[in-house]
């Protein structure tokens, strides 16, 4: 994403129609929230089940800052701090390098890490080579922390919303979305936002999510609320054409899938 103004909320009425209300908000953050999984759902939903070892278990265990304020790379607050729900609790980085689509492969690779799974940590650097983890602690470089950050920075300058489009496969179904499942269009400005939770109705099988984002300048990834259900975070899984979220608009057939 290369964009320098947030996006302004649209008009509410066309929010509506984008996506219908909630039955009820859920409660305002608060700092005995420590993961993702533990934000609260709407009256009559519950968590989908996903397997314990998954990048969807990854992501909803997320940990969340206590202090709810999105920091850019230089350690300022961000000037609008009225679009976020909650804080993501990993670091930026002291360059502006970390943005929209960096944040969705630092999160997959940050995954692939923890599992010492070095292999799987590819990003495209064109139509047929990749930047490999594995290539760039060859030798005697050792497979840290330190390392892979550095690695990661190379991802970040090189890799971009085009590259990782161009990586993800298109979901061809809007209603088949999925933890894990990234809305990006590639452009410039363009933008990248990944699915975090899912939550099912009871009783409707209505499907509500969670959707998470970096931006531009570098700063804290944050947990966005939907700007058609006054201060929730969870987004209807609905087949209309546009997907309306707190700073972009994208439409359906932009959903992309690792």
């Amino acid at each position: 994403m290369r964009k320098i103004f947030d996006a302004p909320y649209l008009a509410v009425a066309c929010l509506l129609v984008t996506f219908p209300c909630l039955a009820q908000p859920v409660p305002v953050f608060n700092s005995s929230m420590q993961t993702i999984s533990e934000i609260p759902l709407p009256d009559g939903y519950k968590r989908v089940t996903i397997h314990l070892n998954s990048f969807a278990a990854y992501l909803r265990n997320l940990p969340l800052r206590k202090d709810n304020i999105v920091y850019l790379f230089n350690q300022r607050p961000k000037i609008n701090q009225s679009l976020h729900y909650a804080v993501i609790d990993i670091s930026t980085g002291e360059k502006d390098l970390q943005q929209c689509a960096d944040a969705v492969m630092r999160l997959r690779a940050e995954y692939f890490f923890a599992r010492e799974m070095y292999d799987s940590i590819r990003f495209p650097k064109d139509n047929r080579s990749f930047y490999r983890f594995s290539n760039f602690v060859r030798g005697d470089k050792a497979r840290n922390r330190e390392n892979f950050m550095r690695f990661m920075e190379t991802v970040f300058i090189n890799c971009g919303t085009y590259s990782l489009q161009q990586q993800l496969k298109p979901v061809t179904d809007f209603s088949t979305i999925q933890i894990g499942d990234v809305l990006v269009k590639a452009g410039a400005p363009g933008h990248a936002e990944i699915v975090v939770d899912m939550a099912i109705h009871k009783q409707t099988g209505k499907k509500i999510f969670l959707l998470l984002e970096g931006y531009m300048p570098a700063q804290d990834m944050h947990i966005l609320l939907n700007p058609a259900v006054k201060k929730s975070p969870w987004y209807v899984v609905d087949s209309n054409k546009q997907v309306v979220t707190a700073s972009w608009t994208f439409t359906s057939d932009q959903l992309r899938r690792w």
